[in-house]
């Protein structure tokens, strides 16, 4: 990664991103008020950097594919070379190395349950290095990405665009459609892996990829998107919102009482990530705040505030090895 400099529009265009990762140039330029060249030239930059990159990923949750978490305990020494291991799998997602370093937390999102209990029942048990495993699956979102926009709240919360820009912006975002079951058909998956490598590949460059007519490409991608089982993020470097401290949070709540913590703790701006889960904890989430003291002042007052969470253990990430799609490099 380079030492490059990022200012206040280079936010912006990455907030603007968040809301709507395959907008035109020409319409974020005109939510931010600069020429669509402009945006495109910032753009262009972030991603060679290794700052930037949108992305597209299946909705699996909604059409009965697994979205898991997983911890790992290993042994002394082990714990980065799996998860360097782990990283270098096209379905995982944001590889943790916890505490003292021995644990790794995880995300796996699987096509099919084959795929997954593949890596959770055979591969990851009989690798030596790895003591226990602990697998939650995700029932609910509360926050991030896939919990849908809710003005500009996505898993990095620059809020460097005033509320006029956002409007903008989400006015021309479409709305995924309630639908039930699978729609994805066998050649979904190739489409959508060529929008995992880059989220903003034109129709045209699609097409020639997959060998498909342009408008078939372009009629799919926007039936996906409208059913929610397509949708666009973005991974971005602290390099562009700057140094903070993230931990991972297992909280235990009474069922009764889920929704409306997991609700509440969506609205803190501390919370990038919330999810109802299965296993000995109900409740995931991720944290980002500005420093140790502002984390303690999260967990004192915010979570202190919620009455009905029984329990909460708390796991500061000492190094992200990967993050959402993009490896890091120490």
């Amino acid at each position: 990664m380079t030492s490059a400099i990022f200012d206040e529009l280079d936010r912006q265009i990455v907030q603007a991103l968040q809301i709507d990762g395959r907008a035109p140039f020409s319409r974020v330029g005109a939510a931010l008020g600069v020429a669509d060249q402009t945006v495109a030239r910032r753009y262009r930059r972030m991603v060679a950097a290794g700052a930037l990159r949108v992305f597209g990923v299946p909705n699996t949750h909604q059409f009965g594919h697994g979205h898991w978490m997983i911890r790992l305990r290993c042994v002394p020494d082990a714990a980065r070379a799996v998860a360097d291991a782990l990283a270098r799998r096209s379905d995982t997602s944001w590889v943790h190395l916890l505490s003292a370093g021995t644990e790794i937390s995880c995300n796996i999102r699987s096509w099919t349950a084959e795929e997954h209990n593949a890596l959770l029942l055979h591969k990851l048990p009989r690798t030596a290095q790895v003591q226990s495993i602990t697998a939650q699956q995700v029932i609910h979102y509360f926050a991030g990405a896939m919990a849908g926009y809710a003005g500009g709240r996505e898993w990095v919360r620059l809020g460097v665009l005033s509320d006029q820009q956002v409007a903008l912006l989400v006015a021309a975002t479409n709305e995924p459609a309630e639908t039930g079951g699978s729609v994805l058909e066998p050649e979904d998956r190739e489409l959508i892996t060529a929008l995992a490598l880059d989220g903003r590949r034109s129709h045209a460059e699609l097409a020639t990829a997959l060998r498909r007519s342009e408008s078939s490409v372009r009629r799919r991608l926007e039936t996906l998107r409208a059913l929610g089982a397509l949708y666009f993020d973005v991974d971005v470097s602290f390099d562009i919102i700057g140094p903070h401290v993230a931990a991972r949070m297992w909280l235990s709540v009474a069922p009764a009482d889920l929704i409306s913590v997991g609700t509440a703790m969506a609205s803190h701006p501390e919370i990038v990530f919330a999810a109802a889960t299965t296993g000995p904890t109900n409740l995931v989430a991720v944290a980002v705040c500005e420093d140790g003291a502002d984390l303690f002042r999260y967990l004192t007052q915010r979570i202190g505030a919620l009455p009905t969470v029984r329990d909460v253990e708390t796991a500061p990430v000492v190094r992200t090895v990967k993050r959402e799609v993009m490896l890091v490099p120490e």
